[in-house]
């Protein structure tokens, strides 16, 4: 760690203290939540760490001692090793420092539930464990786990699958209820889907949008717009119905999260262009994705 801190420039330092201290909030978040709105109604959540949670209930019950902290370990540990080599090593390091946080702060930290009702612990329980995520993504790096597998195959893809990995946790939830009860099993299953939407709704890395430039300066958005990222753009001449006036069309398809430098970098360059954006559902073709960090 302290090898690949050295290597970094000043501002990229000073990124990555940034980034340590979100992985450490989501991973203190994270067990706030397990203790607090998670365990009070035997719930369960997605992923490995959900996985971790079902191994230590079924312990439990065979009276022999297995910790969900060394769960979370040991399940997440051989999924490291295999990212390291296919996403990056600073994306590995913040999700191993997250994930190894939570095993160690299950150990020390012991909070009071808030709520006796169900329904107020699995709404505020969801919603949250999926902030805890999109905080741990939006550093940079993952809870591990099933992040590690979602953020490699949406590299692979352009496309952000945890839709996916809902259904895959869907199937955990089937075998939980199995061997502790269907109603524990569906409060977690809506538990997992709200944290699900909170994800997608605040982690956009891999949705796509179209922007629309409308401007009688073309060649200054062509040149502005390529400065800020590396994608291509059609031009299209148009004609104002109002002005009766010559304008062009620049349109081109990018990341969600591209969004606001590149309008922002336009309309420095021309404060009369004219934007418009709207989601992409489907891209089809050469799309450059920024590979993570």
């Amino acid at each position: 760690m302290l090898e690949l801190f050295k290597k970094l420039n000043k501002n990229k330092k000073i990124r990555f203290m940034i980034s340590l201290v979100m992985v450490v909030i989501s991973a203190l978040m994270q067990v706030f939540i397990i203790n607090v709105f998670m365990n009070p109604c035997n719930l369960i959540s997605g992923g490995f760490t959900g996985i971790a949670l079902f191994m230590n209930k079924v312990a439990d019950l065979m009276h022999v001692r297995f910790t969900t902290s060394a769960g979370i370990m040991l399940l997440n540990i051989p999924a490291a090793l295999f990212c390291a080599k296919a996403i990056s090593k600073r994306f590995v390091l913040l999700s191993t420092i997250q994930f190894t946080l939570v095993s160690i702060f299950l150990e020390i930290f012991q909070f009071e539930p808030l709520f006796t009702d169900q329904v107020l612990n699995i709404l505020f329980g969801g919603v949250l464990w999926g902030f805890s995520i999109s905080l741990a993504l939006k550093a940079g790096g993952s809870t591990g786990g099933t992040d590690f597998i979602a953020q490699y195959v949406s590299n692979k893809i352009h496309k952000g699958i945890w839709d996916y990995v809902f259904y895959f946790n869907c199937f955990m939830y089937v075998c939980y209820g199995f061997v502790f009860g269907w109603k524990e099993a569906g409060y977690s299953i809506i538990f997992q889907f709200l944290s699900t939407k909170a994800i997608s709704g605040l982690y956009q890395r891999y949705a796509q949008i179209t922007i629309e430039f409308t401007t009688s300066k073309p060649q200054l958005v062509i040149d502005s717009f390529m400065t800020t990222c590396r994608h291509g753009m059609s031009v299209i001449e148009a004609y104002g119905a109002y002005s009766h006036q010559k304008y062009y069309i620049c349109k081109s398809v990018v990341s969600a999260y591209q969004a606001r430098d590149i309008i922002a970098e336009v309309r420095k360059a021309d404060p009369k262009v004219i934007v418009n954006t709207y989601k992409t559902a489907s891209f089809y073709g050469n799309f450059y994705q920024q590979p993570i960090e």
